[in-house]
């Protein structure tokens, strides 16, 4: 959706390494938004966008308005169920339907051999793979690791709403998913016993709200009991009025989820 960072970048520079053409899209979707979210105030800068996406090398960026996407009689929407139905998908009703659509969207128009995404936004990712499949679209998904700061916060383009009080705070987000890891590999795999531990690290800081900590399938994003399969282990929380997602995977290599 714009204000490119780092992990941004990094996905414009793998499209460019692997394709003779690279096509970004930059767009704030206003369907994947819900009431009282922060449509109205996402960051943008288009000028700064086209700049880096020249510099790297980007052969196109699509940059279309709203009424573009979106014409007043518009009636067409992509549902997708069960990889949608719990974590952000159960907190903010509608957002994957905005997503599915705009990025089904997307691929008809530009028709892409491949598509990079990042793994910070874990269940968008696992979104994407499903509808790709399941509407047998002939497009690759590459998925990417998430890039972080120097800190080990993740990098978003909410990362600008932080004061610098709120930035040292949002640092707990990593700090429970790494614990939540080490538990992990020293031979804890029950689901329950972990997320119990990332939770009381989050509660030790009063800036932060949780939104929810889970453990789910990587590829279906169902709620685990024990971790016996590739998992992912994923966080939202609030830190005062910013909402930060971020997750770890278990037992997988991110590279290629």
């Amino acid at each position: 959706m714009g204000y490119l960072h780092e992990g941004h970048m990094s996905l414009i520079r793998e499209a460019a390494r692997e394709n003779d053409v690279v096509v970004v899209s930059v767009f704030v979707n206003p369907i994947q938004f819900g009431a009282n979210e922060d449509f109205g105030r996402y960051p943008q800068d288009m000028a700064r966008d086209s700049d880096l996406c020249a510099r790297a090398g980007v052969d196109a960026v699509f940059n279309p308005s709203a009424s573009d996407m979106y014409p007043t009689d518009f009636c067409g929407y992509v549902d997708m169920s069960v990889v949608t139905e719990g974590l952000c998908g159960a907190k903010r009703p509608g957002h994957f339907r905005g997503v599915a659509t705009v990025v089904m969207k997307f691929f008809h128009i530009i028709n892409p051999d491949r598509a990079y995404f990042g793994q910070k936004d874990a269940q968008q990712l696992a979104v994407i793979r499903r509808m790709t499949r399941d509407f047998n679209m002939d497009v690759a998904i590459i998925g990417l690791p998430i890039v972080r700061d120097h800190d080990g916060l993740a990098m978003s383009s909410r990362n600008a709403y932080l004061a610098v009080h709120e930035r040292a705070a949002s640092l707990s987000l990593h700090k429970a998913l790494q614990e939540a890891l080490k538990l992990y590999r020293r031979g804890e795999n029950s689901a329950k016993r972990i997320k119990r531990l990332a939770e009381e690290i989050l509660s030790n800081n009063p800036l932060i709200k949780t939104d929810y900590i889970e453990i789910v399938d990587a590829e279906t994003m169902r709620p685990l009991k024990d971790i016996d399969r590739p998992a992912l282990c994923a966080v939202a929380a609030f830190v005062g009025e910013t909402r930060l997602i971020d997750n770890i995977l278990f037992n997988v290599r991110e590279e290629g989820l």
